[in-house]
C-alpha cells in the first residue's frame, strides 16, 4: 500500500531511480498486452445534483477538479501504449466527477509530491493508491473506496524458495516512499537484531520499474500492493508469481485538503452512489480487482 513518507537511509542500499521503462515497465515481456481494464470501456455514472451542489465554488468554477496521481501504478494508475492515463483510479475518479457535474484532470506527479502537491492547493484531489493512516489524516482528508495488502512477487517457481519472512540477504525491490519501504526497514532490522544479513533493499521512483527489475533478474523478489501484483503476474504471462496470501490488509483513500466540509462530503457521497447504483461492482471487474478488497460504505477519515 503506498504511504507517504521520508526514505530514511537505514537499511536501503542501491537507491536507484526511475530507468525510463515504458508502457507496463515489462521490457518485452508483455507489457504492450495489458490485460484486463485498459482497452475496456468505462462505466458512466449519473450526475446527483444535491451532491453537485455540495461541491464548493472555487473548487468547480473551472468545471474541473485538477488530481494528483503518480501513474506508474498498474492497474490502478498507469499510461496505455497511446500515452493516455487510465486504471482503477482514473475510472473511480472520472466516475466521481460525473456523479459530480465535473471534469477531472489528471497530472502526473512523483508519488511522494502529491501531498505537499495538494497542501500548496496545485492539486485539488490525489487518488494514487494512497493508504489511510493516522499521521496522514493529521494534515489532509481522506475518503475510503478499497482495500488492498501488501504482496510479495517472485520469479515463476520461486527458486529461492522465498516468504516474507526468508528475505534476510536477499535482494528486494520497492517504490519509493511506499509502506512497503517501512515495511521492509522493519524486516531488515528483525534480520541484523537475530544476526542475520539485511534485506538489500533497491528502491526506485516509479513502480513499473520495480516490475522490470524483477522480470530481468536483477533482485530477487518485490513488495508492492496486492492489485498491484496481481496485475504484474498478467503482464508478464505469468514470468512472475504471487508468494502467500496479502498482509497488512488497509483501507485506499482518496485524498482531499484537511476539513474539506462539504467537499469532502460531496466526495464521499458520490463513492457511496457509485457503490449503491453497481458502478463501482463494474469497475472492479473491469480491472480484475478482487471482490473482497470492495468496500460497502465510503467514509471520510475512518479509523485506520
Amino acid at each position: 500500500m503506498k504511504a507517504l513518507a521520508l526514505l530514511p537511509a537505514f537499511a536501503l542500499v542501491g537507491m536507484t531511480m526511475a530507468c525510463g521503462a515504458g508502457g507496463n515497465g515489462m521490457g518485452d515481456s508483455g507489457a504492450s498486452q495489458a490485460p484486463g481494464g485498459s482497452g475496456a470501456a468505462a462505466p458512466t455514472a449519473k450526475k446527483d445534483d444535491a451532491l453537485a451542489a455540495l461541491v464548493p465554488a472555487g473548487v468547480k468554477a473551472d468545471g474541473k477538479i485538477v488530481v494528483g496521481q503518480d501513474q506508474t501504478y498498474p492497474p490502478n494508475e498507469f499510461k496505455d501504449p497511446s500515452g493516455k492515463v487510465t486504471g482503477f483510479d482514473v475510472d473511480i475518479a472520472t466516475a466521481v466527477g460525473q456523479v459530480l457535474g465535473v471534469q477531472m484532470e489528471f497530472q502526473n506527479s512523483t508519488f511522494d509530491g502529491i501531498i505537499p502537491g495538494i497542501e500548496a492547493k496545485k492539486y485539488e484531489m490525489g487518488i494514487s493508491s494512497f493508504t489511510i493512516n493516522a499521521d496522514r489524516m493529521k494534515s489532509i482528508d481522506m475518503i475510503s473506496y478499497y482495500k488492498a495488502g501488501t504482496s510479495l512477487a517472485v520469479l515463476k517457481g520461486n527458486p529461492e524458495k522465498l516468504t516474507p519472512d526468508t528475505l534476510c540477504g536477499k535482494n528486494v525491490a520497492v517504490q519509493q516512499g511506499t509502506t512497503q519501504v517501512e515495511d521492509l526497514q522493519k524486516r531488515t532490522k528483525a534480520c541484523t537484531t537475530a544476526g542475520k544479513p539485511a534485506i538489500n533493499v533497491t528502491t526506485f521512483e516509479a513502480q513499473t520499474d520495480v516490475n522490470l527489475a524483477l522480470t530481468a533478474k536483477r533482485v530477487d523478489a518485490e513488495l508492492a500492493d496486492s492489485p498491484v501484483i496481481d496485475y504484474a503476474v498478467k503482464v508478464t504471462n505469468e514470468q512472475l508469481e504471487v508468494v502467500g496470501e496479502p498482509y497488512d490488509t488497509a483501507p485506499y483513500g482518496i485524498v482531499l485538503p484537511k476539513n474539506s466540509g462539504d467537499y469532502g462530503k460531496a466526495v464521499e457521497g458520490a463513492v457511496q452512489k457509485l457503490i449503491d447504483d453497481g458502478t463501482y461492482k463494474k469497475i472492479l471487474e473491469k480491472w480484475g480487482l478482487s471482490a473482497s478488497g470492495a468496500v460497502a460504505k465510503s467514509e471520510i477519515n475512518p479509523a485506520p
